[in-house]
């Protein structure tokens, strides 16, 4: 075998060991998303973005709650029955009102029970999904963030106080016509959080007396967008947290890595579960 021969063979196995290796990836991610299924008897969805920025052509990249996400997130949990719990595990900076509000609201249909599971950020659109459960499960360091509204780089809140702090002859229109939006928003933001902690099924979530306290705390800009509520605020503020992740989902961040290209964003198993007939009770057991 010549040294050209040898060469070629390299060139080979070198384009096909990312391919490789992006398979047995995706394997394991299966195979551990299954664990976890039959560990927990429920449905596990992945919404997993990076909030790192990746540079192609010199453009920098980086992921967050798009349509195309809240296309599969809705498919996934009509695939699932009504009776199957879900889990949502959640890494994402946030992203579109739209996808966001529709997700949420297929998550608050559901009729079984709905947990988020929080590895380590769920931050604006993140944190509104996971109001829509009935249980947020967290790594004791793991944070949320506030969900008030921005109109581009701007916060709602912030453009209203220009209203209170100037005199309406000093305010020029495009800032008054921004400012008529901004309230808008708000107002929008909040009926939905209304709506998503006032949820009654399977059963109450929200103590009643709280519910005023969380819209006020998460939709009125007292704090910066990207602000970390940490577990022990989130708790004081009254919403179903809990701490303590199943060993599984550090496995599936792990699968995860930063920056992998042509991955999904959304992961679940396809395939509609189907009703398993129980079996027939032993003697010894009646």
């Amino acid at each position: 075998m010549s040294f050209f021969d040898l060469f070629w063979i390299f060139i080979v196995i070198s384009s096909l060991q990312p391919v490789l290796q992006r398979r047995l990836v995706a394997s394991r991610r299966l195979a551990t998303i299954r664990s976890l299924e039959q560990k927990r008897g429920t449905r596990v969805i992945l919404l997993i973005h990076r909030q790192e920025s990746i540079s192609l052509l010199g453009i920098p990249l980086s992921r967050y709650i798009s349509i195309e996400d809240s296309e599969q997130v809705l498919r996934a949990i009509r695939l699932t029955p009504p009776h199957v719990p879900i889990d949502l595990i959640l890494h994402t900076p946030g992203g579109l009102v739209l996808a966001t509000e529709q997700i949420a609201r297929a998550l608050l249909r559901h009729k079984a029970k709905v947990t988020v599971f929080i590895p380590h950020y769920a931050m604006s659109g993140g944190t509104m999904l996971a109001m829509a459960a009935d249980e947020i499960v967290m790594d004791e360091n793991a944070v949320l963030g506030p969900v008030d509204p921005q109109l581009g780089n701007m916060p709602a809140a912030s453009v209203l106080k220009v209203l209170d702090d100037k005199p309406i002859s000093e305010i020029d229109d495009q800032t008054l016509v921004t400012a008529d939006i901004a309230r808008k928003a708000i107002n929008q933001v909040q009926r939905f959080v209304r709506h998503l902690l006032e949820d009654e099924v399977p059963k109450q979530k929200i103590q009643p007396e709280n519910i005023d306290r969380i819209i006020d705390a998460l939709t009125t800009g007292r704090v910066t967008h990207d602000y970390p509520i940490l577990v022990e605020e989130a708790q004081e503020l009254g919403l179903p947290i809990s701490v303590g992740l199943p060993t599984e989902i550090y496995s599936l961040m792990d699968l995860y890595p930063q920056p992998m290209t042509g991955r999904p964003s959304v992961q679940y198993i396809p395939m509609p579960y189907q009703t398993r007939p129980a079996l027939p009770e032993s003697a010894e057991q009646k």
